[in-house]
């Protein structure tokens, strides 16, 4: 069955935070894509050396547009879970949209801390070049489709799961 939703545990560290105890802003960033890894190893996909099948040229997932908006503050030591929700899926972009749930096993304290959102495209690395080489020059991307071994272990949430831009402002 594909993947429309994905779950990622982690604790906050005290690394993570600002001169005032609460999580940097930047951070929700490094949050989002270790949730968006997570969530690719989860579907049986490296991120290091990410192909649809085994003899596959690797491909790459590099951003086009990252936002967030926070609502409650983050400390030390709090487990937080971040949701990962595929909000749209076209031909060489999957959109997606996160949940930051602060109390995520408390029922009555459940409560969103933060949203972001990630667009990402699928490329292939032209001949002589290759992901994770040292610097920019001989690194060139080409936007590709989605290869169907992706696209066959994903799937657009349901409607109603992701808040319209309306209700998660409030």
């Amino acid at each position: 069955m594909p993947a429309h939703q994905f779950f990622f545990r982690r604790r906050v560290e005290f690394a993570d935070t600002d001169v005032a105890g609460i999580v940097h802003f930047s951070n929700f960033f490094r949050y989002m894509e270790s949730c968006e890894h997570a969530f690719y190893r989860s579907l049986g996909f490296s991120v290091h050396d990410f192909r649809p099948r085994p003899d596959a040229d690797p491909i790459g997932w590099p951003r086009v547009h990252a936002s967030a908006d926070y609502r409650l503050p983050l400390f030390f030591e709090e487990e937080i879970e971040i949701e990962l929700l595929i909000e749209q899926i076209r031909s060489k972009t999957i959109h997606y949209h996160f949940r930051f749930w602060k109390h995520p096993d408390d029922p009555d304290k459940r409560a969103v801390a933060a949203t972001g959102k990630f667009v990402v495209v699928c490329v292939t690395f032209a001949e002589g070049s290759r992901p994770g080489g040292h610097g920019h020059s001989g690194r060139r991307m080409k936007a590709v489709a989605i290869p169907d071994e992706v696209r066959e272990k994903i799937e657009v949430s349901p409607a109603g799961i992701i808040p319209e831009p309306a209700e998660s402002q409030s």
